[in-house]
């Protein structure tokens, strides 16, 4: 039965009856009703945040571990407009959230009220302002109904305040579970098996929709059962077992071994991504005109948009690989069980030796100061709790970071995803309040913390017991990097010939650690090794967030 009510209260009600417990918010005056409320609804955990990108990072790491929607709630338009690079993020990677921001009232449109879902359309799966108290209910349904529903991703609500103040007859009811799990076309499937038992030297790279989907047991499925070489795009999330003895290690265009790579096979398996996404132009077609591509994605239009396919399949990644599974075990003949044999054999002893390979490049700076990059992940990894939780925004040292932080099952590491930099600290709060029975750490990189270091104050001001661990090279490195890769295989200049913003050490470097006591968060800064594993227990056994600033060589 509908009931009168406030259409403030009415958002409440639509949120608690949406199971939504959090709110990630940098509210301003215009928010002020819904601030109004809370005192009537202490079901709800406000997470004040002082920056948008913190609010947005803790709705999106917060999202993509519950699996559904987050609620976050921005200030009119000019806090929606810094939030808008972690939409965008959200946008690209499919993360459920529905995001607000509350406008002045709708009379005033004469003054230049502005239209704050025409500001970030472009960036959400669906955008609406309302004016109306009445709207409230079935907008609200309908926003979680998108954010949650394939292919999943971030939209807007706003509310003008007559909207928030007026009263209406209300029906509150949820939005229901949209069970919109699609299979593939067989024929697709059928000659996609036929094509993977007939390729001589095939290549599996997944994405994070593999992750998303639940399919991450049907790639090692499938992987085994063909003796594939498994990689991993962008390496966002746990997409397939960093311990499994077939996977090779992420894939990205902008390492030269990885496009060569892809000029000795005949056939390459994409699940779950946007295929050879890349920042940096490689040619039209990566891919040599006799290697197949095989694409399988659960998002429309993704499949066959960047690089030419032989076998495109729209449909959720866990059906799309049963399937597979199924029709490739059809197809399996004596002859090709032994060519699989033989090639699972020659893939496992490859990762074996990739391994010891990175870890020999290191060997002779094990021991240098400042810390080597690969010896401060080594030793954190090593001081972890068994039943850890990792966000990686290690940024420019995620090789080094990867090769020693493993992730067994969907969740052990969680990526910082998408085009921008500043959401590491966020997410570690967001991944620590969605899982508060597990030890949650953030390895993050001093450029990116410091795009949001007000976040240490929401660490400290709600008690977010996770710890931040910072790579602190003093210097802007991932631009550096970045600028090698343009300079080399973009311009084929052998030496840099960029500004000393990109090629020197900051004058004045961070220093972290000072920074989060100023904030009311533990920090300690650690330049030995040693002194790293006693660090991360005093740390866990605090019960309190804290920030180990760990200095090291930022040199390529």
């Amino acid at each position: 039965m509908p009931e009168m009510m406030t259409g403030k209260r009415a958002i409440m009600e639509m949120l608690k009856a949406e199971g939504v417990d959090y709110i990630f918010g940098n509210p301003g005056t215009s928010e002020g009703p819904l601030i109004d409320m809370l005192g009537d609804y202490p079901e709800f955990k406000y997470i004040l945040a002082l920056q948008e990108a913190v609010a947005m990072g803790m709705g999106e790491a917060y999202a993509r571990a519950k699996g559904r929607a987050s609620f976050v709630s921005l200030h009119v338009d000019n806090g929606l407009a810094n939030g808008i690079t972690l939409i965008l993020d959200a946008y690209r990677t499919g993360t459920p959230m529905v995001v607000s921001s509350c406008n002045y009232d709708a009379r005033k449109v004469a003054e230049g009220l502005t239209d704050l879902a025409a500001m970030v359309r472009p960036v959400t799966k669906w955008a609406i302002e309302l004016s109306l108290a009445e709207q409230i209910p079935s907008v609200m349904r309908r926003a979680f109904n998108e954010a949650n529903s394939h292919p999943k991703g971030p939209v807007y609500v706003g509310f003008t305040s007559n909207a928030l103040e007026a009263s209406a007859d209300m029906n509150i009811i949820p939005s229901g579970r949209v069970h919109d799990a699609y299979g593939p076309n067989l024929d697709g499937i059928d000659e996609a098996a036929s094509l993977l038992l007939s390729a001589r030297n095939p290549l599996m790279i997944v994405g994070d929709r593999v992750s998303d989907d639940g399919a991450n047991k049907d790639a090692v499925e499938l992987a085994e059962l063909l003796g594939l070489p498994v990689r991993q795009s962008r390496g966002a999330e746990v997409s397939f077992p960093t311990n499994h003895p077939q996977y090779m290690g992420s894939h990205s265009l902008r390492v030269a071994a990885h496009r060569e790579l892809l000029e000795d096979v005949d056939l390459v398996l994409t699940v779950g991504m946007d295929t050879f996404e890349e920042l940096f132009y490689w040619g039209d077609v990566v891919l040599k005109p006799t290697t197949k591509l095989i694409h399988i994605d659960p998002v429309p239009g993704s499949v066959g948009r960047s690089e030419p396919t032989d076998v495109g399949i729209v449909a959720h990644c866990v059906l799309a690989l049963q399937e597979l599974i199924r029709s490739v075990k059809r197809g399996i003949t004596s002859q090709h069980e032994e060519t699989i044999k033989a090639r699972k054999a020659a893939v496992i002893q490859e990762a074996a030796a990739n391994r010891r390979t990175f870890e020999d490049s290191v060997a002779g700076k094990w021991n240098s100061t400042p810390m080597n990059p690969a010896r401060m992940m080594y030793e954190v990894a090593n001081a972890l709790p068994p039943n850890a939780m990792v966000v990686d925004d290690s940024i420019s040292h995620r090789a080094a970071m990867r090769h020693y932080f493993q992730g067994a099952n969907r969740g052990d590491i969680l990526g910082v995803r998408g085009g921008s930099i500043g959401g590491g600290i966020g997410a570690t709060m967001g991944l620590q309040c969605a899982n508060p029975d597990r030890p949650v750490f953030g390895v993050i990189g001093d450029g990116s913390a410091m795009m949001a270091v007000q976040g240490l104050w929401t660490a400290a001001n709600d008690n977010i017991p996770c710890v931040f661990v910072i790579c602190n090279n003093g210097m802007y490195r991932i631009l550096k990097t970045n600028y090698n890769v343009y300079q080399k295989d973009i311009l084929k200049e052998d030496e840099p010939a960029g500004s000393n913003l990109l090629y020197s050490e900051f004058p004045t470097p961070f220093d972290l650690a000072a920074t989060a006591r100023s904030m009311g968060v533990t920090g300690e800064r650690i330049t030995d090794p040693g002194e790293i594993a006693p660090a991360v227990k005093r740390a866990v056994a605090s019960g309190k967030p804290a920030l180990l600033d760990i200095v090291i060589d930022g040199s390529m």
